[in-house]
């Protein structure tokens, strides 16, 4: 519940320091970062601009709706009504806490010692397997697979790099990977599924597959980009993570000593 609480907070302080950019007016009515944040709602974290342009289009198209009916709520007189009262009543109480919540939550400090003594006590937590990047060509065919090795094979370096984008595009049935020319980024052997790493992993750095590689999917052509042997991550790689964990933490303890000290200073009977 702490969590729900203080992620309303985050929210709230993300909503308040957005700039007032104007997608759109409505019978004078402007359409505002604000509104349109509303709207995205069910996407936490997600701005109008990350998304497609037919998307945005639908976002903004949605939230003129919105303050269409809001202006015909209010029209209707819904401000008198007495659930309405109430309701903004228990909202003023849950901004009020998500505010003062949110300001103990930044006030928060996580010292260097703390993070670098966390790191040192828990390296084990920051074990890395072994990775590998790789592009990849999906075909239903193994005849497909075959022919387009035969297209690669006699290819090096960025010549190979580009030929395998551009068939990767033209042919991959992958419409994840396809698109962006095979890539698959990077990843860890368990992360795939056997064959293909078995395959992935084998590969040395710049090599294509000279056979394809079959799984339940189809019929694979695998480059290999790139590897990285297991290892720990660095103090500086995980920094951030540590200190959001540990502010995390500290404000949580601070609540409860809080909400501890608060209850037994208080009259407390059960109807």
């Amino acid at each position: 519940m702490m969590n729900k609480v203080l992620f309303g907070a985050l929210s709230l302080a993300a909503a308040m320091s957005l700039n007032a950019a104007v997608y759109a007016t409505v019978d004078g009515m402007n359409i505002e970062d604000k509104d349109v944040q509303l709207t995205l709602g069910a996407m936490p974290g997600v701005t109008l601009e990350q998304l497609p342009k037919d998307t945005q289009k639908k976002v903004i198209d949605e939230t003129i709706a919105r303050k269409l009916l809001i202006k015909e709520a209010k029209k209707s007189g819904i401000e008198k009504d007495s659930e309405y009262k109430n309701a903004i009543e228990t909202l003023k109480d849950n901004v009020a806490l998500d505010v003062w919540m949110r300001k103990i939550f930044n006030d928060i400090k996580v010292s260097e010692k703390d993070v670098k003594d966390f790191y040192d006590k828990n390296k084990d937590q920051f074990a890395e397997p072994a990775q590998a990047k790789a592009k990849h060509i999906l075909v239903s065919a193994e005849k497909d697979a075959v022919d387009i090795i035969n297209q690669l094979k006699s290819l090096k370096g960025d010549a190979l790099v580009k030929k395998f984008e551009e068939i990767a595009k033209a042919k991959s049935i992958d419409p994840g990977s396809g698109a962006n020319g095979g890539e698959l980024g990077w990843f860890g052997q368990s992360q795939m599924v056997k064959p293909f790493a078995d395959a992935a992993f084998a590969l040395k750095k710049g090599e294509i597959t000279t056979k394809p590689v079959q799984t339940q999917f189809g019929y694979h052509v695998i480059f290999k980009e790139d590897s990285k042997n297991a290892g720990t991550a660095t103090l500086n790689e995980v920094k951030g993570h540590i200190e959001g964990n540990l502010k995390m933490e500290k404000f949580r303890d601070e609540m409860k000593k809080r909400g501890d000290d608060l209850r037994a200073k208080a009259k407390v009977e059960y109807k």
